[in-house]
């Protein structure tokens, strides 16, 4: 359900880069982002899926805040003097330590770490950190927010494809459809996102013959 939830996240991207960056809704992009919130439903939500009120609104506080964050990192860009790693650096830190007091008061310090709990967090740390989130802020600054905000969708099917192939899970028909429809949205999406390519000649400088006179 949670997911579910998650894929409302284009639409509210949409509706907050028209308020806050004056970023013009295209009917088609709009358009993909209902298809591929539908298409994550179909994946995700079964018939053993039972809504709760507080879930459903903790979902949409978190997709809602990271639509935000999205908005703002765009509007305010990276600072002229800060590479790009540094500053997905000093994102990533300011989450981490907005988390620790919650962390250290809810759960505490774990007891061990073995050896598959270290490689998994070089992984997060690596992979799923200070690279992905490197090039997650770089597109953000450059493209209209409905790419990055697609991507969204990308998280319950990668982690419905995982269920099928590692964990045994299932695959439906319905799933399928789904699936479908969400990749195609997205890909729809990311199209629609493109700047036109410019005109032939359109945007240079026109290019003039000078001759020079020798004394």
């Amino acid at each position: 359900m949670a997911a579910a939830v998650a894929g409302v996240q284009p639409l509210i991207v949409l509706v907050l880069g028209a308020l806050v960056l004056r970023e013009r809704i295209r009917p088609l992009a709009a358009a993909a982002a209902v298809v591929g919130a539908g298409g994550v439903a179909l994946v995700v939500v079964g018939p053993s899926a039972h809504l709760d009120l507080w879930g459903v609104l903790a979902a949409l506080c978190g997709v809602t805040a990271t639509g935000v964050g999205m908005i703002l990192t765009k509007r305010w860009g990276r600072p002229s003097d800060v590479g790009p790693v540094t500053y997905a650096g000093w994102q990533l830190s300011a989450g981490g330590l907005l988390l620790l007091p919650l962390t250290l008061t809810l759960e505490g310090v774990p007891s061990a770490i073995d050896a598959g709990a270290a490689l998994g967090y070089l992984w997060l740390g690596t992979v799923g950190g200070i690279i992905a989130y490197t090039l997650w802020f770089r597109g953000i600054q450059q493209l209209p927010v409905i790419a990055p905000g697609l991507l969204a969708l990308l998280s319950p099917l990668v982690a419905t494809t995982l269920g099928v192939l590692v964990a045994g899970e299932r695959f439906t028909v319905i799933q399928a459809i789904g699936i479908v429809l969400a990749i195609g949205a997205l890909t729809a999406g990311q199209l629609i996102a493109r700047p036109p390519l410019a005109r032939h000649g359109e945007g240079r400088a026109p290019v003039t013959a000078t001759t020079s006179a020798l004394p």
